[in-house]
This record gives structure tokens, C-alpha cells and sequence, in this order.
């Protein structure tokens, strides 16, 4: 698996702590990122499927 490095503003990360750890969402700050970029995509995908964006070679 590839790591990147990326900056976030100090509330973003506050926030996205507020889901991590126990009684949290998710185990680790990586799982729950990885679940934003998903969900992320997979909306994108949605939207261009609405209009007829989507590359049929997938």
C-alpha cells in the first residue's frame, strides 16, 4: 500500500478525531480517511453517472 503525506487544518483533524479510537467510528486515522475517499468517489461517480459522464471502459 502507497503512504502519502498530506497537510490538513488543525480543525479538520479535531474533527475527524472526534470519530477515531475507541468508541469511535474507526480504528485509526488512515481507516477513516481511506472511508472519506471512497465515499468521496463514489459520489463523484453518482453524479457523473446523472449526467452521462461516466467512461464506459471501466
Amino acid at each position: 500500500m502507497t503512504k502519502i503525506s498530506v497537510e490538513v487544518p488543525d480543525e479538520l483533524l479535531e474533527d475527524l478525531d472526534e470519530h477515531v479510537g475507541e468508541g469511535g467510528k474507526f480504528v485509526n486515522r488512515s481507516e477513516a480517511i481511506r472511508a472519506s475517499i471512497r465515499k468521496t468517489l463514489d459520489l463523484l461517480d453518482e453524479i457523473d453517472e446523472r449526467h452521462d459522464r461516466l467512461d464506459e471502459e471501466k
